[in-house]
């Protein structure tokens, strides 16, 4: 009975630990979804949370075969590993459109698995008290948790609905839905991206239909006919063909509206049709008033009539509409012959018919499309080149009108001839022409080729500085604004320079009305300027204006103020001197007193960020300007770090991280790591959910470690920290943050502890895997691989054998060796030290070889030695250098140029030299050629690695055979450091002359 109940429970136990396999899994999946990311997290914190309760059951002996939960628990978690992989795999835009089932689906899977944990039989496990709380309270929370679809997703959904339910067919909705679910889920909108992704959407859907799911299909086919409305999913020929094809269909006469379309009350065609429980339809705003007027019964047939009883009449209304629409296109196919006959005959048709177009375009935003794709733009451009004023002015309405929202407009604007010549002279003309020339000209600037070319007509930055010195608040503001997008061609600037445009701007910036200032302000922040612009508005007293607004203005002037004063520290030029005269202080001061407004503190925390950063890049030649006068005030920021929001935090990371590398780093490093505050509130950023903010933490806390002062930081890592790194290092998603967690971990001074943390926290694994697959498929990430090899030393250390056959058992060994001859000096280095450490243990670990018995014709066959342990080695029991083919390439280290891998390799090939083994050693290295280099390094600059090669020549030239092959070699160097070196090195070269016979024992050297 209890054998079975022994292989009960083992059965029992191994199918747990499969289970504990299994969340790992799904929680590494889960973190790396790329939707609704927030939901997915979450459920992956649970996961993680559930992992070690679940260890903690698998190590009790009286748990039985009784493993329902288990079973549960597997069947749950693959549910969620498939809901990944189909997130994952599925068309991003069909994702998006199916959010909300995403996220009901993974709380059902939690509320299960939530379910299945309740069913652990405790009394019988004889589980702790706090563990069955702790797992009581987490079943509480995974029964009540609601995942939420993110709220820029909710709000495209809502839109959809809207577009959907409201029958929406202007395209303008279209675009601008388009734009936004293209925004949410990273896609470029360039057309052709836009489209493509839309196909694969229509394919998602035919999925759909060949899994027969009706409901399905129905709903995406809806919301297909509302994006196709958008100038993105068909070209503008496919688009006019359509649209050409069903208008030829309709004829060339307007349609009566049928008698059905009247209200009976209003005589008037409905727009809002409602139908009452009598079955007669009224217009809904009408029948309403007829009821709120109290009467009670139908204005037909007069049978009592409730208001609650109205519903929409949708088949009728879609019929008015279908009718509207006819007609429309017919109107507007229409007039357009009218426009075209000679303007001295029909000056007032023509004005009558502009007049007429514009009405319909702003009646509904289909009617625009209907315009544009009537080929209209042609004809309206060439009515610009017309004399009659109240001609041009219309027509310049209604191009802008046209060109709103719509790419297809601005792109036929584009190729007619002349057609930005024409608008520009218009700026030059009376205040209301420019007015409307000026708002067209910047809604066309909303299209590359367009803006192109609007800089290099000939006085159209002339006339718009003009402009922008106007009296008309509007034309002006418009002006500026249009200035600013101009920005981008130096040759525009330089015109704008010439035209004495920025010594306006800065007049005005300092002098003007509260508006006049808000416009200027605005178009600096908006412009891209090169850095001698930058520096000429600095040197003009731009920033002091700018300051004064964010002390003084409004929350928005602030705010754009700040964005301006950002763009112009961007310069490091403008940053230091920014320093010099004391600005820093009061953009603290501002960040610390406006916590209201997200925007400014954003904008200001990336201004400070750009001073950091200008540090960096100081003349080392010169007196360093330093960011912060005092330790406090560097105290007082990295704790606002912490309550901050992660956009702000993201900034001040990064720009501690600058101030770590400027020429005052140490005393910021210091300042840093001297109060456990500071280095408790890193690690808690490095545990941060936000991607960006966890890489900047991770990243400083690197640079914090890399100077080996890391007493401070060591004595706040617990457990936890070592799991955050470890954690960090997993995850595949920014390979700069996982060089940075592998780079705290290669820094930190190696100790016991530290080793047995890493340990638990499966750090050797995680580190020796990423080694494997960093080596085969990115060997050229040459910081992670040397900051991974570094990493590896605390497992190495030969204090702790356990731990260095542990690493012996992940097959790093040879991939250490590998690194000899192929790595960087530093990763050279560390592998160096690592093998060293190891080949420490080897005599201990090389097992003596069997002696053969009497009948030895019956004996084994004998086992060749350990050339240098004189016993049986392997790479993986006693991580021999020898048998690890590692003696070569150390030995060919030693003529390194660069010393400390030299010093190195030395140490590590030392280690065959030890006690005993002396006899062994030096014959191995003497046959792998290394008494030669060695000896060589007697001639370098370090001391301490002079004195490393002295001890060891020493005890090699003991050996009779070693002194007499190799002791002439080394004379002239001993001799040379009896004279000029230091008194260690002097009296250990003499007593090895002293050995050589070339100095006697009495002499005054000893």
């Amino acid at each position: 009975m209890e054998a079975i109940t022994s292989a009960s429970s083992m059965a029992a136990a191994e199918l747990i630990s499969q289970t504990i396999e299994l969340f790992t899994e799904a929680a590494t999946e889960a973190k790396n979804a790329i939707v609704e990311k927030e939901s997915f997290s979450e459920f992956s914190l649970y996961l993680d949370r559930i992992v070690p309760l679940l260890k903690e059951l698998s190590k009790k002996e009286t748990i039985n075969a009784d493993t329902t939960f288990v079973e549960i628990l597997n069947q749950q978690v693959r549910l969620g590993k498939q809901l990944v992989t189909e997130c994952n795999q599925k068309n991003r835009i069909y994702r998006l459109m199916n959010s909300r089932s995403i996220t009901r689906r993974i709380g059902e899977i939690t509320r299960e698995i939530s379910r299945a944990l309740s069913l652990i039989p405790f009394s019988q496990l004889g589980v702790s008290a706090s563990m069955k709380q702790d797992l009581g309270q987490l079943c509480d929370v995974m029964q009540s948790v609601e995942f939420k679809t993110a709220v820029a997703d909710e709000a495209i959904l809502k839109k959809i609905e809207s577009g959907v339910n409201e029958r929406n067919a202007d395209s303008s909705y279209a675009n601008n839905l388009l734009v936004s679910i293209a925004q949410a889920l990273g896609i470029s909108t360039e057309r052709s991206s836009l489209r493509k992704e839309l196909e694969d959407f229509k394919n998602e859907i035919e999925d759909a239909k060949l899994r027969k799911d009706q409901a399905e299909a129905i709903q995406m086919d809806q919301i297909i006919a509302l994006l196709e409305r958008a100038d993105a999913t068909s070209s503008p020929e496919e688009k006019e063909k359509k649209y050409l094809t069903k208008r030829t269909s309709l004829g060339s006469q307007p349609l009566e509206p049928l008698q059905s379309f009247y209200c009976p009350i209003t005589r008037e065609v409905m727009v809002d049709p409602v139908e009452t429980a009598s079955g007669h339809t009224f217009e809904r705003a009408a029948i309403e008033k007829w009821l709120a007027d109290g009467s009670n019964f139908c204005p037909l047939t007069m049978t009592p009539l409730d208001k609650s009883s109205l519903r929409p009449n949708k088949t009728l209304k879609q019929s008015i509409e279908e009718w509207k629409d006819r007609n429309t296109m017919i109107t507007i196919a229409s007039i357009k012959p009218k426009l075209s006959k000679p303007l001295a005959e029909n000056e007032e048709d023509v004005i009558c018919c502009l007049d007429e177009l514009q009405s319909l375009c702003e009646e509904r935003g289909v009617h625009r499309e209907w315009i544009v794709l009537e080929n209209y733009i042609p004809t309206l451009v060439g009515l610009l080149d017309g004399k009659s004023r109240e001609i041009r002015t219309r027509t310049l309405v209604l191009l802008c009108i046209l060109a709103k929202d719509s790419d297809d407009a601005k792109d036929r604007i584009a190729k007619v001839n002349g057609s930005v010549e024409y608008i520009v002279r218009s700026l030059g003309r009376k205040i209301y022409e420019g007015k409307l020339a000026v708002e067209l000209l910047f809604e066309l600037s909303q299209n590359e080729t367009l803006k192109n070319h609007i800089g290099m007509v000939q006085g159209c930055i002339l006339l718009l500085v003009t402009m922008s010195n106007n009296d008309d608040t509007q034309a002006a503001t418009r002006a500026h604004e249009l200035l600013a997008q101009l920005s981008f061609s130096d040759q525009n600037v330089i015109q704008m320079a010439k035209a004495n445009y920025f010594t306006h701007l800065l007049r005005r910036l300092s002098s003007g009305s509260e508006e006049v200032k808000m416009c200027m302000v605005t178009t600096l922040a908006e412009m891209e300027l090169t850095d001698h612009y930058k520096s000429s508005l600095f040197e003009n007293g731009a920033l002091d204006s700018l300051l004064h607004l964010i002390s003084h203005g409004n929350t928005r002037m602030k705010e754009t103020a700040a964005k301006a004063i950002r763009s112009l520290s961007t310069l490091p030029k403008n940053s230091i001197q920014m320093i010099k005269n004391g600005s820093v202080n009061s953009l603290v001061n501002l960040l610390y007193s406006h916590t209201s407004s997200h925007y400014l503190q954003d904008e200001l925390a990336a201004i400070i960020m750009h001073l950091a950063t200008s540090t960096m890049s100081q003349n080392y030649n010169r007196p360093p300007v330093s960011l912060f006068e005092s330790d406090g005030d560097i105290d007082s920021l990295f704790s606002f770090t912490g309550c901050s929001r992660p956009l702000v935090q993201e900034s001040l990371l990064h720009s501690f991280y600058a101030m770590c590398h400027s020429p005052l780093a140490t005393t910021v490093k210091t300042t840093l790591r001297q109060k456990p505050e500071n280095i408790q509130l890193l690690v808690d950023l490095c545990k941060n959910e936000n991607r960006k903010v966890r890489a900047n933490a991770v990243r400083l806390f690197c640079c914090l470690t890399e100077d080996g002062d890391d007493k401070e930081i060591i004595d706040r890592m617990g457990l936890q920290s070592i799991e955050t790194l470890i954690k960090v290092i997993q995850s595949p998603v920014d390979e700069e943050e996982i060089t940075s967690a592998m780079g705290v971990l290669s820094n930190l001074t190696q100790s016991s502890q530290l080793t047995e943390s890493l340990l638990k926290a499966e750090g050797l694994h995680v580190i020796s895997s990423c080694l494997r697959d960093v080596m085969q498929n990115r060997p050229h990430k040459k910081q992670l691989i040397e900051n991974t090899v570094g990493s590896l030393c605390h497992f190495t250390v030969p204090t702790n054998q356990s731990s260095q056959k542990k690493v012996a058992e992940t097959g790093v060994i040879p991939l250490l060796v590998q690194l000899l001859e192929v790595g960087t000096s530093l990763t050279k280095r560390k592998a160096s030290i690592s093998l060293g450490q190891l080949s420490k243990s080897s005599f201990e670990l090389s097992h003596a070889i069997p002696r053969r018995g009497l009948f030895k014709c019956f004996s084994p066959q004998s086992v060749s030695a350990c050339p240098v342990h004189q016993g049986i080695c392997t790479v993986e029991t006693s991580f021999c250098l020898v048998e690890a083919d590692a003696v070569s390439p150390l030995v060919r280290l030693l003529r390194d140029s660069d010393l400390n891998v030299s010093e190195a390799s030395l140490d590590a090939l030392l280690t065959l030299i030890e006690a005993e083994r002396l006899p062994y050693g030096s014959k191995v290295l003497a046959e792998a050629d290394a008494l030669h280099p060695i000896i060589k390094l007697l001639n370098c600059p370090s001391s301490s690695l002079q004195e490393k090669v002295l001890n060891a020549l020493e005890r090699i030239f003991r050996l009779l055979d070693m002194k007499q092959k190799y002791g002439h070699l080394a004379q002239t160097a001993l001799v040379d450091l009896t004279q000029r070196g230091n008194n260690v090195t002097k009296s250990l070269a003499a007593r090895i002359l002293g050995q050589l016979n070339v100095l006697h024992d009495q002499s005054s050297y000893f």
